[in-house]
């Protein structure tokens, strides 16, 4: 499965690591879902960990003008070549947009053909699910496709 977002946040880009807000819940809720300590992981052993799930980390845009890290400010983005991804990776079975603004790219990854899905976004900006619900939505589609026991 790969799971996109739109674009790293200022803390990710300065990190160089999918996530890396403090307060973003991708990372809590995949440990929790996984019953595993991601915490005591560095940010290698995270990803090592998502790939021997078969989760793939990917963003809709490769680039965008945006001041801070709120989705709302971005502007002229450039997408990321999500059908050439797609075509390298013959073992895709699924994908997932994290948020809003990932799946406004929607129609385009329907076209492969595979199962997509809206996720809700694990930001700290989504205040408006509680972690709780958050967890329930991906562990359904994670679920859905075998990764998780």
């Amino acid at each position: 499965m790969l799971v996109l977002g739109s674009f790293p946040s200022v803390a990710s880009l300065q990190s160089q690591s999918y996530y890396a807000h403090p307060r973003n819940q991708f990372w809590p809720i995949l440990a929790s879902l996984w019953q595993q300590d991601l915490s005591r992981m560095d940010y290698a052993g995270r990803v090592a960990m998502a790939q021997a799930q078969g989760l793939a980390i990917w963003d809709v845009y490769g680039s965008c003008l945006r001041a801070g890290s709120l989705d709302s400010a971005i502007q002229e983005a450039q997408a990321n070549d999500l059908l050439g991804l797609a075509a390298r990776m013959p073992q895709l079975q699924a994908i997932a947009h994290n948020g809003g603004e990932s799946a406004r790219h929607i129609r385009l990854t329907q076209t492969l053909g595979l199962p997509v899905y809206k996720l809700p976004s694990t930001s700290p900006a989504n205040a408006a699910w509680s972690l709780e619900r958050k967890r329930e939505a991906w562990r359904e589609v994670l679920q859905r496709h075998g990764l998780l026991e």
